[in-house]
């Protein structure tokens, strides 16, 4: 009989609904239970595209011998990580405290009061690769819980303890210049100038490192940033036929990938690709950035509401890879005299490269594949693209991976910005309308007002039942927030701005570790008026995803420039500088936190074009806009209004005592509060933009 789970929102839980397990949500009832029976409760964390969350599924939880000893001795919650990062977040950071590492799927015991006393990732059924089985840490831990229970209930209070004073960090620290230059040879230390990316294997695309080094004008960032991108773009992580980015690398090339593709890597990496074609104008950027967002909206966008969908699962049939992986006599049979062609350019041969079968990749140039084969590039390109269709047309065919549907909120905002941004840079309206569509969803859907006048978020849409749960996080306001800035930025619609405001005003309200109420800075996971957990976590520190705290001190360093708060920047350095010391020691972690501290190091810069009438149009306005649009120009307050909005009383103190030089379209280009003079020609605008590039 399926259990509790059946009905969840999650896809995750849903897939552990038949398991003889008895498993629970998170939730009251459970820990009810647990208190009433005086049992342990064992949490199992995951998500639905993690690989060795299946296995741990079918190897225990649908094992009647190991569900009857959770059953009889445990009260089981499972939880999507996804679903509740705040749970996540703190469970992780339990874990990481007791082992020293971490992952999922994630098995954490605790006391029916949910303070932790045990942790763990994976167990197999029986014991190997140096782990316990399952079933024997089970016995072990329900012996321990009949036997030694007091120092249990202590072990467990002395964690929590430490889980709050992590959560609350204190730093006398300063945000010089100097930190980011550190920082940036720190990672040139451990940089892998053969194969890009740092350390070595696994490898996880290192999205926020690689948008601080393209922000960056020295010409070792550019460097490690474009040797990383390109190594990624030519690998098996890279899908080279239907485009998008996998979780990460199991080998330290780029080559054989953990197969899941998640919303959430391709919408960090998306802007990547796009800021390195601006900065290098290479067209394979820009083809990646295509076929990527290419990718998206075919298999991870709601057609009805424009949402976007979580993730595509690394198994199917059973078998990790299976969708994407390649043999010799696959291509052979598909391809006929085209195939020698192919087998050369994705790099497969009879062997393989991953388990008897082969994930293409592109071990050499295209002018390489040309120069060996006695072809044009152009003659390479052609073919490649034909046997591309022929392979998409045949892998299409298989047996599909499972897909995550639900729609986060928090992710939705990510990839609103990648789309908002192609369509800018790329000049490609139908980007611009999925990035529209998107925002309209979250507009009408998840986001509301409050009693007291707040915008605010839910954190989960369910496209099943069209419900929307949870409280949103501060991950959800600030991405979000930012998608809306980028939106913004390439629309340059007042309205879309206005929300970004909205958003950070509600940041402020709701997550604000205020020092004059007695917090110690920094913002909050969860919201004031959230579920209580048993410490209120915070993130600081670049995962799969950007930092609530850096990603949020970010949105709102922007606000207070739009809006010239110096109180706010100063809220915002503040809340910054607690982490200078941990930024020094551990910069890979911190490539949000030190794309900060690089903005407020640098002058405010503003950018406003200044229009005649409110008619935004005509020909030298169109080619101002289409240089500005183009450029990239980070940290810069981009302005666009008439001669009537910027004389409101209300407008942005960028706009005022703006007008037009002679009734023409007026540009002006202001840096530290200093302006050159205003200019009327797109030739002049492009000459004082010069100035604000990243080069």
């Amino acid at each position: 009989m399926p259990n509790r789970l059946q009905t969840s929102s999650s896809p995750y839980l849903r897939q552990h609904a038949d398991n003889p397990v008895d498993w629970y949500p998170w939730g009251d009832e459970a820990f009810d239970k647990a208190k009433a029976e005086n049992k342990p409760v064992l949490l199992s964390v995951g998500y639905a595209s993690c690989h060795w969350c299946h296995v741990m599924a079918h190897e225990s939880f649908e094992d009647t011998a190991t569900a009857e000893i959770m059953n009889r001795e445990f009260v089981n919650i499972k939880v999507d990580r996804e679903e509740r990062p705040d749970i996540d977040a703190i469970y992780m950071e339990a874990l990481q405290m007791m082992t020293g590492g971490g992952g999922w799927p994630m098995t954490v015991v605790m006391t029916p009061n949910g303070k932790p006393f045990f942790a763990g990732t994976y167990f197999p059924k029986e014991d190997k690769y140096q782990y316990p089985a399952f079933t024997r840490v089970l016995l072990g831990l329900v012996d321990a819980w009949q036997t030694r229970q007091a120092e249990i209930s202590q072990v467990s209070e002395n964690i929590t303890d430490n889980l709050g004073n992590i959560m609350q960090l204190s730093s006398e620290g300063d945000l010089s210049h100097d930190l980011v230059d550190a920082a940036i040879s720190s990672l040139q230390a451990t940089f892998d100038s053969t194969y890009g990316g740092f350390g070595d294997a696994p490898k996880f695309p290192p999205h926020s490192i690689l948008r601080l080094l393209l922000q960056t004008s020295e010409d070792d960032a550019l460097q490690m940033a474009t040797t990383t991108l390109d190594k990624m773009a030519a690998g098996g992580i890279y899908d080279q036929l239907g485009g998008g980015f996998a979780r990460y690398s199991v080998d330290a090339i780029w080559l054989v990938p953990h197969f899941e593709k998640m919303l959430y890597d391709n919408a960090q990496l998306v802007p990547c690709y796009l800021e390195a074609y601006l900065r290098t104008g290479k067209p394979r950027y820009k083809q990646v950035a295509n076929e990527t967002l290419g990718w998206v909206a075919r298999e991870l966008t709601d057609a009805t509401t424009g949402g976007f969908y979580s993730a595509l699962d690394a198994d199917s049939e059973g078998e990790e890879g299976k969708f994407y992986a390649w043999t010799a006599h696959e291509l052979d049979a598909v391809l006929a005299e085209d195939s020698p062609f192919a087998k050369t350019y994705f790099g497969v041969g009879e062997v393989g490269n991953f388990e008897g079968k082969s994930v293409l990749h592109r071990h050499r140039e295209d002018d390489e594949v040309a120069a060996f084969l006695g072809l044009s590039v152009g003659d390479v390109q052609q073919k490649c693209a034909s046997i591309t269709h022929k392979l998409l047309a045949i892998r299409d065919t298989r047996i599909r991976p499972g897909l995550d549907d639900k729609v986060l909120t928090s992710l939705n905002g990510l990839m609103l910005a990648a789309y908002a941004d192609a369509g800018r840079i790329l000049g490609r309206q139908e980007y611009l309308d999925i990035a529209l569509k998107n925002a309209r969803f979250i507009r009408d859907t998840l986001m509301r007002t409050s009693t007291n006048g707040n915008t605010r978020l839910w954190h989960l849409y369910d496209p099943h039942s069209q419900h929307v749960s949870i409280e949103g996080l501060l991950e959800d306001y600030s991405y979000v927030g930012l998608g809306f800035l980028a939106l913004y930025r390439a629309t340059l619609e007042p309205a879309t701005l206005e929300l970004c405001f909205k958003l950070a005003d509600s940041i402020l309200e709701h997550f604000y570790d205020d020092p004059e109420q007695g917090g110690t800075g920094g913002f909050f996971t969860t919201a004031d008026d959230a579920e209580k957990l048993i410490v209120r976590p915070k993130s600081y520190f670049d995962s799969a995803m950007p930092s609530g705290n850096g990603s949020a001190a970010m949105l709102l360093l922007a606000v207070a420039r739009y809006q010239g708060d110096a109180e706010l920047e100063a809220k915002v350095r503040a809340s910054v500088t607690l982490l200078s010391e941990l930024m020094q020691t551990h910069p890979q972690g911190f490539g949000t936190l030190l794309a900060v501290t690089k903005a407020l190091n640098t002058a405010p810069k503003d950018v406003v074009i200044i229009t005649p009438t409110e008619s935004k149009d005509g020909p030298e306005l169109e080619r101002m806009l289409e240089l500005l649009q183009q450029s990239l120009l980070p940290n810069t307050s981009i302005l666009l209004a008439s001669v009537h909005e910027a004389s409101q009383d209300d407008a942005l103190p960028a706009l005022r005592g703006r007008t037009c030089l002679d009734g023409k379209v007026t540009a002006y280009v202001c840096e530290n509060g200093t302006c050159k003079l205003p200019v009327s020609s797109a030739k002049d605008f492009a000459e004082q933009l010069q100035s604000l590039l990243v080069t």
